[in-house]
């Protein structure tokens, strides 16, 4: 008996067969997709088309326009109500300004939003502000052309509205307050930055705006101890637009040692001015001329015209006093001629204050204090005048050399209070690079950590001291991150000994032999040398221990590119010779650290053989001196750094010294040598049309060094002694 198959419940024509039916099929369920994708497809498009409706534009508010055609007709805006905030005058940075609105979209960058440009008018029509000057105009336009500008109002979490109030003599407050309180995205003030450089008005001139801002953040160039909001306000400087006229700086002497060019000074400080003056022919004190008493780019002493401000240029210290606004334009117009500030004002808040260390570039002196400005300013060193002067000048130019850069700084300091992880950090703000560039076009760059793996590669340079170079092979062969020891021979009247004669070291050894004694060729960049730190030492360096040598390795790791070592030197000026002084007594400042010993990176010795400035290297072949004190320059030079001195050993003793300097032996010719290296700074200095080196006063000792702990808890043990 046949097995019956079960039936299929597909009933089939008489005329179809079963693979037409299952081809039905597909087509079927094809069909049926594609209907479902374009009914989908027609749902998102109307469903777009609906959200596109009903939010017309991500951006509700109108862009900012600048241009002279929009100034001229501008829009009014009505102001219905007479309500205003009144300023809160405890505000700070965690109290007022909402950082929640800093969004995420712009990460590590604040979003600034400027209202349109309007006419604000009472019900009357009457208008409530002023036609925006030439200074808020550029003001302005910073603004929208910076990185941190949104047309977006919902991206923004800082707000500048576009009323003119950097004078204050210029608005009525009242008015101005209801106009800033009807603003769309006034929230009573919170999150808005208000632009202010002189506050108050006849006849107090309050060192702050009076006007009611409610929660906003105001700049100004005149704030006091008493009213500046810290952390909160910013403090700018009160511009000047003749400092643009000072081109260039006066290098050279300068004839008089103080000017004090202010008009309008208060008569209890005159007196004291010219009473000063007739006792000190370097004191020049201008005046308003009563001739053309309108021309501000003139000024009087008695019936002397001179011209101004390029007189600035002959002053070495600029007197600012307090006047009726606590902000001068002087500060600005002595920093651009280079001529150093001496602000006599107590409770002056100085521009940018929380972010520029203005001690490196301004003296200031109690208003009690005036009549001992002679004496205090007669004890300041050329060398701090110098740096002083550059620093001063420096700061002009980058920060407040324009009304653009005014405005750029104060969004950069809030964007780093919203932003202090991303913020710039003391050496960013207050460190200017070095005066020459690089002497490559390449970029100068080296990495922040150098692998610990690579170790460092010793170069000792040698002539016939043997038994001295053996005993410092064997010292510092013991240093675990030591790679290789090459051995620069300087002799070419004597082989090197034969291999069977060196001490038996536990790390590799390279001899190379020069073609002339020359004291450069320490400085070489020898194909032997492979890792990026070098170990210079002189073959006489015989008490350093295998702690101190680690411990040098390591502060170099984390400074790569300063010379860090151990002998240390310092430069003074001699007031007797007027010139420097090479300096080797025990003092509080370095400034060089010798090459006796010391670590630095490898890319110096290509900076030193083949880019060093003039005739230096031939000279210091020519004299067999000075080649540590030409790196010194070189380094300092490119990175505008001091070395770093390296544990608290100062003597550097040893059997056979012959560098009576380094070693500090008691030679008859040690004058003469002291003599010829301070001619080799004064020379060098001449060179590079400056002096480059910089003075610290701290050394580099390990974390627990001296501590009362026992020596299992440290990790350098033996660092020495002096």
């Amino acid at each position: 008996m046949k097995e019956k198959y079960p039936q299929s419940s597909t009933v089939f024509a008489s005329n179809t067969s079963p693979f037409q039916s299952r081809h039905s099929v597909k087509l079927n369920f094809r069909n049926f997709f594609l209907g479902l994708a374009y009914i989908l497809l027609f749902t998102f498009l109307v469903l777009s088309i609906f959200l596109w409706v009903s939010h017309p534009q991500k951006n509700k508010a109108p862009s900012i326009l600048l241009d002279r055609a929009s100034l001229e007709h501008l829009t009014e805006y009505i102001v219905h109500s007479d309500l205003s905030f009144p300023s809160q005058k405890n505000c700070t940075y965690y109290t007022c300004f909402d950082v929640y609105k800093c969004s995420h979209i712009h990460s590590g960058r604040i979003g600034v939003y400027v209202y349109p440009l309007v006419e604000y008018v009472d019900k009357d029509k009457v208008p409530l502000t002023k036609k925006i000057t030439l200074e808020f105009h550029n003001m302005l336009k910073a603004v929208t052309n910076s990185v941190y500008f949104t047309p977006d109002p919902d991206e923004a979490c800082l707000f500048i509205p576009t009323i003119d109030l950097l004078n204050q003599n210029r608005i009525h407050p009242k008015d101005v307050g209801k106009a800033l309180a009807s603003l769309p995205y006034w929230n009573e003030g919170r999150n808005h930055l208000i632009f202010n450089i002189l506050p108050g008005s006849m006849p107090e001139y309050h060192p702050f705006l009076e006007v009611d801002i409610g929660y906003a953040m105001a700049t100004s160039g005149g704030f006091s101890s008493l009213t500046y909001r810290s952390g909160f306000d910013v403090s700018i400087p009160v511009f000047s637009p003749l400092a643009a006229d000072l081109k260039g700086q006066n290098t050279g002497d300068r004839r008089w040692l103080v000017i004090s060019s202010q008009p309008n000074i208060h008569e209890d400080f005159r007196e004291i001015i010219s009473e000063m003056a007739s006792e000190h022919p370097r004191f020049l004190v201008l005046n308003g001329c009563t001739s053309n008493p309108l021309d501000i780019k003139i000024r009087c002493r008695d019936k002397e015209m001179y011209r101004f401000p390029e007189i600035l240029l002959n002053g070495t210290f600029c007197l600012m006093v307090r006047g009726v606004r606590l902000g001068q334009p002087t500060l600005m117009e002595s920093l651009a001629a280079g001529c150093i500030p001496v602000i006599v004002s107590d409770s002056y808040v100085l521009p940018y204050v929380e972010v520029i260390d203005w001690k490196r570039a301004v003296l200031q002196l109690y208003q009690g204090d005036l009549s001992k400005v002679m004496d205090v300013l007669s004890c300041v060193s050329s060398d701090r005048i110098s740096e002083m002067r550059r620093m001063g000048n420096w700061i002009y130019t980058r920060y407040f050399s324009s009304i653009e850069r005014i405005t750029l700084t104060t969004l950069r300091i809030v964007n780093d209070r919203v932003f202090p992880h991303a913020g710039r950090s003391y050496s960013d703000w207050n460190d200017p690079p070095p005066d020459r560039r690089p002497l490559t076009s390449n970029t100068f760059a080296l990495p922040i950590g150098p692998p610990r793996s690579q170790g460092f590669t010793a170069v000792v340079l040698t002539y016939d001291r043997l038994e001295s170079l053996f005993h410092v092979l064997e010292r510092i062969s013991t240093a675990p991150s030591l790679a290789k020891i090459v051995i620069v021979w300087n002799n070419q009247l004597k082989d090197p000994p034969s291999i069977l004669s060196w001490p038996r070291l536990p790390k590799p050894l390279q001899i190379v032999r020069t073609k002339r004694n020359q004291l450069s060729n320490r400085f070489y960049p020898f194909p032997e040398i492979e890792t990026e730190a070098i170990l210079a030492m002189d073959d006489d360096i015989i008490m350093l221990t295998t702690d101190e040598l680690e411990f040098g390795f390591e502060v170099w790791r984390q400074f790569p590119d300063r010379i860090v070592g151990f002998p240390s030197r310092t430069h003074v000026w001699d007031g007797r010779s007027h010139g420097w002084k090479y300096e080797s007594e025990w003092t509080n400042n370095v400034s060089m650290v010798l090459t006796g010993a010391a670590f630095y990176h490898r890319v110096y010795n290509y900076y030193y053989s083949s880019a060093m400035p003039g005739d230096i290297k031939n000279w210091v072949d020519d004299h067999m001196n000075c080649e540590d004190i030409a790196m010194n320059f070189l380094v300092a030079n490119l990175t505008g750094k001091a070395p770093i001195k390296v544990a608290p050993r100062k003597k550097f003793k040893c059997p056979e010294c012959v560098n009576a300097d380094l070693f500090s032996v008691d030679l008859s010719d040690m004058a003469a040598h002291m003599t010829e290296r301070s001619e080799c700074i004064n020379r060098f200095a001449r060179i590079y049309g400056r002096l480059p080196l910089r003075s610290v006063e701290f050394r580099a000792d390990p974390v627990l060094f001296k501590d009362n702990l026992p020596d299992a808890f440290k990790k350098f043990k033996d660092i020495g002694s002096l």
